[in-house]
């Protein structure tokens, strides 16, 4: 009996550690910074922080370009990475080649990602060089001037997918590699195409990774703020970008949090979204 006991509390003993770092790292800091964002000078509850952020000339731009990028970078990033895992997946030679090389973007850090195509960008950077080397271009064009928004957005939407897709590979390519192989096997006996398999076998197959993958990669997007600032500068602000600013610059940890509070609702939000959407058989019949 005693045996039997302790073999069934094994498995919450192993959950143990992650469930203490998540709730000493994750869970506390967050209610600390919901509370500090309607939190007054006395610690007595008030909306002021709510409303100077808000309110603040900056809200607006930097919660429109932030949803903005979002909608680019995860179709895009989505789309690119199905395409690397199924390249990868498929067994071609040098498939493991492709494979090393789609990850070492996950070894550059985003401030790092974020340098290397600003200098990609800059007005002497390698486009401009090789367009005007190609007589393209008789100047070089500034790409990043902050009259250019969208080629701002253009530049942090590029460096952003080329730092964070292999992250969905890798996800994408776990997700391939347990689906069972009688399934495509039975989908070729039946003479689907390779477009009719990956659409009705592989993807609804894939559901659960992609359910993961994008609700991470989207999670992270929220927080997108070191590429941005390498790559434009003040050229365009971000909501985490903002949290930065007013919790460094100007020393208001209240509006700060108000910033990152909004970022966390938005978070779960999309979560909640992509929970319901990417639901799978036996999921939609509970």
């Amino acid at each position: 009996m005693v045996a039997r006991c302790s073999q069934q509390l094994v498995p919450y003993l192993l959950l143990l550690p992650a469930a203490a770092f998540l709730l000493v790292f994750f869970a506390y800091p967050m209610v600390e910074a919901f509370g500090l964002a309607f939190a007054g000078p006395g610690g007595a509850f008030t909306l002021d922080n709510v409303r100077r952020a808000v309110t603040d000339v900056a809200f607006t731009p930097a919660l429109e370009t932030t949803l903005l990028l979002i909608l680019i970078i995860i179709p895009v990033q989505f789309v690119l990475a199905l395409a690397m895992a199924l390249l990868v997946q498929a067994k071609l030679k040098g498939a493991s080649f492709f494979l090393y090389v789609y990850a070492i973007p996950l070894a550059i850090s985003e401030l790092a990602a974020g340098i290397v195509w600003f200098s990609i960008f800059t007005d002497r950077g390698f486009i401009n060089s090789l367009l005007v080397s190609l007589g393209v271009l008789e100047r070089p064009f500034l790409f990043l001037s902050f009259q250019n928004t969208g080629w701002l957005i253009f530049a942090v939407v590029m460096a952003e997918s080329w730092r964070a897709t292999s992250i969905i590979m890798v996800i994408l390519v776990a997700g391939l590699q347990s689906i069972s192989h009688e399934y495509l096997e039975a989908a070729d006996v039946f003479g689907a195409t390779p477009w009719q398999r990956t659409w009705h076998v592989t993807l609804p197959l894939l559901k659960p990774s992609l359910q993961v993958a994008l609700i991470l990669r989207t999670i992270l997007a929220f927080q997108v703020f070191a590429v941005a600032l390498a790559v434009a500068g003040r050229g365009i602000t971000l909501l985490a970008a903002e949290a930065y600013r007013w919790y460094n610059t100007y020393r208001d940890p209240g509006v700060a949090a108000v910033y990152a509070a909004i970022i966390l609702v938005l978070s779960i939000a999309s979560t909640l979204i992509f929970l319901y959407a990417l639901r799978t058989p036996k999921e939609q019949s509970l």
